[in-house]
């Protein structure tokens, strides 16, 4: 996993997967909340975790305000969706490491991936008002810069479906933002990869419709194709098009946000518990990456589309459009959407941007779903254990159950790498199909962002043991010991990566970086 961006990308990876003193202070919505809805709470609250650990041993619970602790979240919004309503809403901790400020449900996150299923629904408003077609080449209607045709769109062209389905075979799959004092690109510099861009052209090298492959950089082009046809910059569009319809007077993909909206942000937090600097990252790529919201605004904006699929609510999208949008192109990807074949009617999205994770799940049937967000790059793993406690406390007809690589996280957080480790052991003796190199590779770089530097080397070692043929473990090691300041380990490892994966560039690179400062 390279090292310039391999925090980035296990964020990526755990968001579409599932000592600071926390003022756990619950600030409720002016939500009614139905009877009854107080005991569960308390409940979900209370049992955030509760984990079988096997046979003969205890189970592992947890309360919320512990798991918070425990993975240095500083804050986490969430809102609860019953049937087709907004059963109740809650913030909790500070919003910021060290401070005494409490969230609400107010405060703004930031929802990094989940930016990308608001603003399609845009986009298939703008198909519905003519502006744009579905299935015609993005090139016909972008003005301001064309997709470059090569030998993948001889036959196969890119389209609105393929780029908010993922289906249009484009790269780069998603972007770390711009430090508050950083240059920030235009779209046309980030399409080409030109400076100050911080992240690689966006080109097609799958023929367009032929997979899935996750691209923030196609949900890009999304936006400016929006842009383009109706001449008006992407906030005030989705304000007027989406937010505004629906009433998410608490959202906005303005990039950066105003003073009056920045005072009622919560900051980014990393996995070690540390502030991003200038509090977050700025997102040019609004569409893929630059809502700020929160979780009730998204719930609003799940309902609207749940209904809207029954010809209940239409104020965005016809009955129609709302149906082809919840209906796969390829695999589970929808139109904006991810679907999940195991729960029927589920529909849903996560998000990760630098210092914020967010989990958004949606059944159109049953009209039950959560929204949880939360400041910390250990949103999700945290998200996945409410998200299973609130679904268990309800009795929804969920299938979920958290899989191997956060119980790992977590069981390590608690007690360590060794005892991790015994229980991986157990799991893979008992459950094989369910672990792979990945598992412990995960593993290592949660537990080196955290700032867990031995017990991720102790993990990377075992990877290394139990993968003696894999570049990417001894490139995990490697980097582990670099972190370390083990030089000579590290250059070891790196080595020994390259020999496995001649092409392996990043050993390339932090070799070169490693000998120059021998």
């Amino acid at each position: 996993m390279p090292s310039s961006n391999s925090r980035f990308r296990l964020l990526s990876t755990v968001a579409f997967l599932l000592s600071f003193t926390l003022l756990l202070n619950a600030q409720s919505t002016a939500t009614a909340k139905p009877a009854g809805h107080e005991a569960r709470i308390q409940r979900i609250e209370a049992t955030a975790v509760d984990l079988s650990m096997g046979e003969h041993k205890p189970p592992l619970r947890l309360s919320l305000q512990k798991l918070m602790e425990l993975y240095k979240v500083p804050a986490l919004s969430i809102a609860v969706i019953d049937n087709f309503q907004i059963a109740w809403a809650k913030a909790y901790g500070v919003i910021e490491t060290g401070s005494v400020a409490p969230v609400t449900p107010r405060t703004l996150f930031q929802a990094g991936s989940i930016s990308k299923p608001v603003a399609a629904a845009g986009a298939l408003f703008l198909v519905e008002q003519g502006k744009v077609s579905l299935d015609e080449d993005v090139n016909r209607k972008l003005t301001s810069w064309k997709v470059p045709e090569n030998e993948f769109t001889k036959t196969e062209k890119v389209t609105l479906r393929r780029l908010t389905s993922h289906t249009a075979g484009l790269t780069v799959h998603g972007f770390p933002g711009y430090d508050v004092n950083d240059p920030v690109p235009t779209l046309v510099q980030i399409f080409n990869g030109e400076k100050p861009a911080n992240t690689a052209p966006i080109r097609v090298d799958l023929v367009p419709g032929t997979q899935v492959r996750y691209s923030g950089g196609g949900v890009t082009i999304e936006q400016q194709l929006m842009m383009d046809v109706t001449g008006k910059p992407f906030p005030a569009l989705m304000h007027e098009i989406v937010l505004g319809k629906i009433g998410m007077t608490n959202s906005s993909y303005e990039q950066p946000l105003p003073p009056s909206l920045a005072a009622r942000t919560a900051t980014g937090t990393y996995a070690d518990g540390r502030s991003v600097h200038g509090r977050w990252h700025i997102y040019p790529e609004m569409a893929a990456a630059g809502l700020w919201t929160t979780p009730t605004d998204l719930s609003k904006f799940a309902i609207e589309i749940a209904l809207s699929k029954h010809g209940k609510s239409n104020r965005v999208l016809s009955e129609k459009m709302t149906r082809e949008m919840l209906t796969p192109v390829l695999e589970d990807a929808g139109l904006g959407f991810f679907l999940d074949k195991a729960n029927p009617g589920q529909f849903g999205h996560n998000g990760a941007d630098e210092g914020f994770q967010a989990l958004l799940t949606m059944n159109a049937e049953s009209g039950n779903g959560v929204a949880i967000m939360a400041n910390s790059d250990n949103g999700i793993a945290v998200a996945g254990f409410l998200l299973h406690s609130v679904y268990s406390e309800y009795a929804w007809n969920y299938k979920s159950e958290p899989g191997p690589f956060p119980t790992l996280v977590l069981i390590a957080k608690l007690k360590g790498a060794a005892t991790a480790l015994d229980h991986y052991a157990a799991l893979k003796k008992s459950a094989p199909s369910k672990i792979g190199e990945g598992t412990l590779n995960g593993l290592g770089y949660t537990l080196l962002f955290s700032g867990q530097m031995q017990d991720a080397i102790t993990v990377f070692r075992r990877n290394v043991q139990e993968y003696p043929k894999s570049a990417n473990a001894y490139d995990g090691l490697g980097e582990a010991y670099m972190k370390a300041g083990q030089k000579v380990l590290a250059i070891q490892n790196y080595e020994m990566s390259l020999q496995l994966d001649p092409k392996n560039q990043n050993a390339v690179d932090m070799l070169k970086k490693l000998k120059e400062t021998k």
